[in-house]
């Protein structure tokens, strides 16, 4: 079959298989859902860097959509890459990304706990019903890569890369409202402020394989990043008698915003129009980062480029 009527027939599918949030989203407290979105955010970013982009410039489109429960992160994405030769078998790149998501979603019942405070005077954990999600999530970054062409004896023809790049996560308005449901609390009503800005430095490695068949190239690929240093949580809550703000890290409960990250992928790219679909990293993100992430139970990435 075509190559290209196989993937435009396969992501319909995929995207058919994708669960439908519940109200009742099971045991994960609402912290650990609100970080995770931005942290798969971030794997999203790393999965559709233009790593193995080819010489010259080139430009990727995407669209992500996260959901929990009835809690959503949903956006497109654009980066911008240009590779050149700087030896025989060496590439130097340099590339730059803008990712521009929306919160939304409630109402949603899961557990009421903060991490970045201890003196919140609630009875916590807690049964909490949680409306009016909103805010953004402004993903920003530049980087560099070298990458080489190899040939091993187990591996075959190859490539493999390696590079650094800065990354910005700025969350802005990112609040929720929250109602307790039981318990000597029952009836209070809040909302949670996670609105933080996390600055990172992420060294970035991969490897691939790219095969010519005909007008065709298949990359399948591996690529890991590890964004440095992890942060703590920041967050404000707020009560009828209370508005307390905190960091995880200064309360003594640890730096775990920003997790390492590894990502599949695997380019079809048609040379004649220039344009690569990375099919291989919608359906690994689909499969792979509710077991790694949990809480999180809709993961899609459709990432496009197009390459001059």
């Amino acid at each position: 079959m075509n190559p290209v009527r196989l993937s435009v027939r396969l992501l319909p599918a995929l995207l058919a298989l994708t669960p439908v949030g519940a109200r009742s989203a099971g045991t994960e407290g609402i912290e650990f859902v609100t970080e995770h979105l931005p942290e798969i955010a971030m794997d999203n970013r790393y999965a559709s860097l233009p790593l193995w982009a080819p010489l010259g410039s080139s430009v990727t489109l995407s669209y992500s959509r996260l959901r929990s429960g009835e809690l959503s992160l949903q956006g497109p994405a654009l980066s911008i890459g240009f590779n050149r030769h700087i030896g025989k078998a060496w590439t130097f790149g340099v590339f730059g990304f803008f990712d521009d998501l929306r919160f939304a979603g409630g109402p949603d019942r899961r557990p009421l706990d903060v991490s970045f405070a201890s003196t919140v005077p609630l009875a916590l954990p807690v049964a909490a019903e949680f409306t009016n999600l909103r805010g953004t999530a402004r993903h920003t970054g530049l980087g560099i890569a070298l990458r080489r062409d190899a040939e091993r004896w187990l591996l075959g023809r190859f490539q493999w890369t390696a590079g650094l790049l800065w990354q910005q996560l700025a969350l802005r308005d990112y609040q929720i409202a929250y109602r307790v449901l039981n318990g000597a609390n029952t009836g209070v009503a809040g909302s949670l402020d996670y609105s933080a800005t996390y600055d990172f430095v992420a060294p970035v490695a991969g490897i691939a394989w790219p095969r010519d068949h005909g007008p065709w190239t298949f990359t399948p690929h591996v690529q890991i990043a590890m964004p440095l240093p992890r942060r703590g949580v920041v967050g404000r809550i707020t009560g009828p008698t209370f508005d307390i703000r905190g960091d995880a890290s200064s309360v003594g409960n640890g730096k775990h915003f920003g997790d390492p990250s590894l990502t599949l992928g695997w380019d079809i790219s048609y040379r004649p129009w220039h344009l690569s679909v990375d099919l291989g990293t919608t359906a690994a993100q689909y499969l792979l980062e509710p077991l790694t992430h949990e809480g999180v139970n809709q993961t899609w990435l459709i990432s496009v480029a197009w390459a001059d």
